[in-house]
């Protein structure tokens, strides 16, 4: 049986390989974590959502797939499958404190998977 560290890893090697085109993805992935932790989860994303460029859109996307990700033995239920960021935005907005918190926590502990794979040139 896999750790939900090692399915984790495994989602954060497939999207980061999607993303391999997108210009700076790397660096950029690396400030992700720090970003989180100094402007709060939910403005995080919704700075991603305001800046519009390919990694931010990239990276909001890996993040809000995985928080509501569902398949075979992976089930996060941290928040409910979206269709659009705006929707996903206000499921953020919505959460208790401590579902937020767990939110939060998920997507550092995806983020540092994220920036390893991303700065090792995959």
């Amino acid at each position: 049986m896999r750790t939900l560290g090692q399915k984790r890893a495994e989602f954060a090697l497939k999207k980061v390989l999607e993303a391999k085109n997108i210009d700076k993805f790397d660096s950029f992935t690396a400030g992700a974590p720090s970003q989180i932790l100094q402007n709060g989860f939910g403005q995080t994303m919704a700075f991603y959502v305001a800046k519009g460029t390919d990694k931010h859109k990239k990276l909001f996307k890996i993040i809000q797939e995985w928080l509501s990700y569902h398949k075979e033995d992976i089930k996060n239920d941290f928040i409910n499958k979206t269709d659009s960021e705006a929707d996903f935005i206000k499921a953020i907005s919505q959460l208790e404190q401590r579902k937020y918190l767990a939110a939060q926590k998920e997507t550092l502990a995806l983020l540092e998977w994220v920036k390893r794979f991303a700065n090792a040139g995959f």
